[in-house]
């Protein structure tokens, strides 16, 4: 369930926002996102991974403070990351 070195880099890639950028908001958001998603697939398979399902809580959780804050800062490029990530708000 861990991202896969060239998967997060192509992601990084995509949402940096300068040349050195690894922890910005926007790239939190979408390596949570990319996380959410394989858990997401992980739990067709194993219906009852309830530890699994409270760690899958948590990154939602972390996902949407880290929305709420680039929401707060900056409402453009908010709206850009859900465009882009295909969420909905």
């Amino acid at each position: 369930m861990v991202l896969l070195k060239d998967k997060k880099s192509k992601i990084i890639e995509e949402f940096k926002v300068h040349a050195r950028d690894t922890g910005s908001a926007e790239v939190q958001i979408a390596i949570l996102t990319e996380r959410i998603n394989v858990l997401g697939e992980h739990f067709k398979i194993h219906k009852n991974d309830f530890h699994s399902r409270r760690g899958l809580l948590a990154l939602v959780g972390r996902r949407r403070r880290l929305l709420n804050y680039l929401k707060n800062r900056d409402i453009k490029k908010y709206e850009e990351v859900l465009e882009k990530l295909g969420l909905r708000k």
